[in-house]
């Protein structure tokens, strides 16, 4: 299975070059450590070698010319570190095991070119403890004692080395930051892109790639915005053209004489009329950004337009208040709750607004009612223009599809969102949600 498919295998790029990076790090100090210390290994094995080597060669040479008497005298002076000279035929008495003994056997045999009797053995308890018997020329015998052990490794090469991993781990982080963040803005920028609204650009300042990376994005986004609002003109003009002809032609029908037909042809004329108004509602519902925001008291404000609705005799209802003023734009925010209450009264005849203020998250306005709903798979289906959903709603009510999508193109110029949930025991709650970024206070 390729490591890439592994579910161990992190998802956030940033993570994985960072670990790829570690890994090769941690290996290639691993393998230079491993080389300096065999090195070392090599380099103070041979420099111990050619010293017992010479040793031996002069303190054999020296016990042998002395008198009998005056050698243990001389043992200390000969003496060193991890070799001991002692008079007598020695302890040890087992063959030699190891690598290392044997090549240290054969340099001190070398040493004393084959002039003096030497036999070799290794301690009973330690191969690494070796002893060598020599017989001199009077026929006594000395043993060289060596204990073969490596010098330990200096407490500050550890030391140092961790700190240059450290070091190059840290130069790795930051160089997989540095690399992945323009990507990161890139993606978060793709986000946040909002054709309702004026996303800030993208800095097109850094290396070339990332600059030319900002750059192309900048201009995608340009492009996406004048063929946005190159459509929404296109229908708001199709739509203000075909109102004229339309007024001709319900006017002509009036001096129709009375029949089936003209009864029809009326109402076919009353639902394109109505079409072409909601088509120029949508294509205006593109400027919502277009009106300065002020603070308003959004209690007042939800009152008012309630109050509108109860003075037609329309059974609209309010609950829940508002501690402190928001900021947004009154007019895009009534046209939504408007056309909110208006499909309510279409759907069942009633609505209710209600407020709740989330703690630090903003506020929402729920506008519900009791119609038959919408099914859930289609909830959010209803947003786009021109979607309708007669079956679940009413197939008496007509509707061209366009005022949920006006009211959510419009929410979202205010910053906020649409959300619309089936209530239990029936009906349609549409939530217009507006964070905390639109509070006053």
């Amino acid at each position: 299975m390729s490591l890439f498919r592994l579910k161990i295998w992190p998802r956030k790029l940033v993570t994985r070059l960072f670990l790829i990076f570690l890994v090769g790090l941690v290996l290639a100090h691993t393998l230079s450590f491993a080389l300096l210390f065999y090195e070392r290994y090599d380099a103070t094995k041979s420099m111990m070698l050619g010293d017992l080597e010479r040793d031996v060669a002069i303190a054999i040479d020296i016990l042998d010319r002395l008198p009998a008497d005056e050698r243990a005298d001389w043992l200390a002076r000969l003496s060193s570190g991890h070799r001991q000279y002692i008079l007598g035929p020695g302890t040890a008495d087992q063959p030699l095991r190891l690598e290392a003994a044997r090549t240290a056997a054969q340099y001190i045999e070398y040493a004393l070119h084959d002039s003096r009797p030497v036999v070799f053995h290794a301690m009973a308890n330690n191969d690494r403890h070796i002893q060598a018997r020599v017989t001199l020329s009077d026929g006594s015998p000395v043993v060289l004692d060596i204990h073969l052990t490596m010098p330990p490794m200096a407490v500050w090469l550890p030391v140092v080395l961790s700190m240059q991993l450290i070091l190059l781990v840290a130069c790795a982080w930051m160089a997989v930051r540095l690399a992945v963040q323009p990507l990161t803005r890139l993606a978060r920028a793709a986000d946040s892109l909002d054709p309702n609204q004026a996303a800030p650009r993208l800095d097109e300042q850094g290396p070339a790639e990332v600059a030319h990376a900002a750059t192309a994005f900048n201009a995608m986004q340009d492009r996406i915005a004048s063929y946005l609002k190159e459509r929404m003109q296109l229908l708001g003009a199709i739509s203000h053209d075909l109102q004229t002809p339309i007024t001709r032609m319900k006017l002509r029908a009036e001096f129709m004489d009375e029949s089936t037909d003209k009864t029809k042809l009326t109402q076919d004329l009353g639902e394109v009329e109505r079409l072409v108004r909601e088509g120029i509602e949508y294509a205006r519902s593109a400027h919502g950004t277009e009106e300065k925001p002020v603070r308003i008291d959004l209690n007042d404000f939800l009152d008012s337009l309630v109050c509108d609705y109860q003075d037609t005799g329309q059974q609209v209802n309010l609950s829940g208040r508002h501690g402190q003023p928001i900021l947004t734009r009154p007019h895009a925010l009534r046209r939504v709750l408007g056309n909110l209450i208006d499909n309510a009264l279409k759907f069942s005849g009633a609505a209710e607004v209600s407020v709740r203020a989330h703690a630090g998250q903003g506020v929402s306005v729920f506008v519900q009612d009791r119609g038959p709903g919408i099914p859930r798979a289609e909830l959010d289906a209803v947003l786009q223009p021109f979607y309708r959903v007669e079956s679940s709603r009413n197939r008496d009510t007509g509707g061209t599809g366009l005022g949920l999508a006006i009211a959510q193109q419009l929410t979202s110029a205010l910053g906020g969102n649409l959300v619309l949930s089936n209530r239990e025991g029936g009906g349609l709650s549409v939530e217009v949600r507006m964070p905390a970024g639109h509070m006053a206070g």
